[in-house]
């Protein structure tokens, strides 16, 4: 175990150096975007030949070896430069840098993270529950309703189930409460009137930090998006093992359906879901691009998309290697999660 942990640790240093090679190579060859880098530090109003001179004077006096070098080093150390888009340090917390203290990347991972938590605790559990009674009576009813739900939610790409939600919940002319056609008797006239006036925020505020409303849409878009995906694979790994002969046999021999489905089926079925789940990590980080742009949720995905729109070279580089470590990181957590349930598997 330990020595195939040191292998994909070492597999993911090199990677990395690849990918920041490759990175710094495309990024410092060409010309287009050595003069949008310029324009970034001069302005856009600077004319071309000031534009090349800057390139010239600034990124092309040293060879691309000694460059790469350079820019490794100072990352290494924690040194990861300014951001020319947002004025600011990328990475780290500088005592002296005034109200902003901490780095772009801090706060922005941090905000993601608060997204992704609340994403994952509501997605997981649904996903699975879903998955599990959908599996535990293959071509029910009930399965080919939750299997079509579940096709449906995977089916439905994020900025269109953000737009519904935005025109359902955050649109005072098409807001879901005008269109209740009789007020419930549980709900009083004063609180149907508060229904009625209530929006969930379509763009997020975050200036005095992160609300339940400013988490709220985004969490719903990507937990709808993302709880089919779970939810079919635990129903394919759940039929197939309640398929298998140790779980027939069980049943029987008289154990009561329950207690094989809790203490033999259960273990088994969650081998690859579990799999499935560590893959959402590098998606909540990098495939959240297109819902906190859309509720301009300020968090990881934003900034890579605002870096990379504007060719922010130092913040493309940080989120570069931030995206890449993750998902290294989740895939040997996954591996090694999947040796521990399954115990038959031997790592050599």
């Amino acid at each position: 175990m330990l020595a195939f942990a040191f292998r994909r640790i070492l597999l993911a240093f090199v990677t990395i150096l690849v990918l920041t090679a490759t990175i710094f190579t495309l990024i410092n060859t060409n010309q287009n975007t050595l003069r949008a880098i310029a324009i970034n530090e001069l302005g856009p109003q600077t004319p071309a030949e000031d534009l090349d001179s800057w390139v010239a004077d600034n990124v092309l006096t040293k060879p691309l070896v000694v460059r790469y070098g350079e820019w490794l080093s100072g990352f290494v150390v924690g040194d990861w430069g300014e951001s020319a888009v947002f004025r600011r340090h990328i990475f780290g917390y500088d005592p002296d840098a005034g109200r902003n203290k901490w780095g772009v990347i801090n706060e922005r991972l941090y905000a993601t993270g608060i997204l992704a938590f609340w994403v994952f605790l509501i997605m997981v559990p649904v996903a699975l529950l879903i998955g599990i009674l959908a599996g535990v009576r293959e071509g029910s009813l009930r399965d080919r309703s939750l299997s079509t739900l579940s096709i449906m939610t995977t089916a439905t790409p994020e900025y269109i189930s953000g737009i519904l939600f935005m025109v359902a919940l955050a649109s005072r002319k098409y807001h879901i409460f005008h269109y209740i056609p009789d007020i419930p008797t549980w709900i009083s006239t004063g609180q149907m009137a508060y229904l009625d006036d209530f929006y969930f925020k379509a763009v997020a505020n975050m200036r005095n930090g992160i609300s339940f409303e400013d988490l709220f849409l985004p969490v719903l878009t990507m937990v709808v998006y993302g709880v089919g995906y779970i939810a079919r694979m635990t129903r394919a790994s759940m039929a197939e093992v309640m398929s298998s002969q140790y779980v027939r046999t069980a049943i029987l021999k008289g154990l009561p359906r329950g207690t094989v489905i809790r203490r033999h089926a259960l273990r088994n079925a969650l081998i690859a879901p579990f799999t499935v789940i560590m893959l959402q990590f590098p998606w909540m980080l990098t495939g959240v691009v297109i819902v906190e742009v859309m509720f301009a949720y300020k968090g990881f995905g934003q900034a890579l998309f605002v870096a990379s729109t504007n060719m922010d070279f130092n913040m493309i580089m940080a989120c570069s290697i931030v995206s890449v470590l993750v998902v290294l990181l989740t895939q040997l957590i996954s591996d090694l999660g999947y040796v521990l349930l399954n115990p038959r598997l031997r790592l050599r």
